[in-house]
């Protein structure tokens, strides 16, 4: 293994804000993510904030997903990130992005814990 861990930190824009703003179908939105990329969920812990907005983590064997959703600005900021390389967090973010309907998402994918972080140049989807 060349890494301990692998990391995407998502972007994503112009999303539904009426998704971003359900905290049911945020946790299952997450659940599922996670569940198909191979995870094995733990945990989960989802707040919704008043007047908007919501934020939780599914805590999986491998490591985490995470979420803060701005929908009165169409935005969400997801994390996930996973341990070895038997899950693919790639699987789950690409599923997360497409369930909220995001017409732009911004990655950067990092290894992590074998050393000093090399962060790439992000990727940019737009899908409009």
């Amino acid at each position: 293994m060349d890494t301990m861990g692998r990391h995407i930190i998502t972007e994503l824009w112009e999303c539904n804000p009426d998704k971003l703003n359900d905290i049911d179908y945020i946790e299952r939105l997450f659940v599922d993510a996670a569940l198909r990329s191979g995870a094995e969920v733990r945990e989960v812990a989802f707040h919704k904030f008043a007047p908007h907005g919501v934020s939780g983590v599914v805590i999986i064997s491998e490591s985490h997903l995470t979420i803060h959703s701005f929908p009165e600005h169409g935005y969400a900021s997801v994390d996930v990130f996973t341990c070895g390389d038997r899950i693919d967090p790639a699987t789950a973010s690409q599923y997360i992005a497409e369930g909220l309907d995001a017409k732009v998402r911004e990655d950067v994918k990092l290894e992590r814990g074998m050393g000093p972080i090399r962060v790439p140049e992000a990727q940019v989807a737009i899908s409009k």
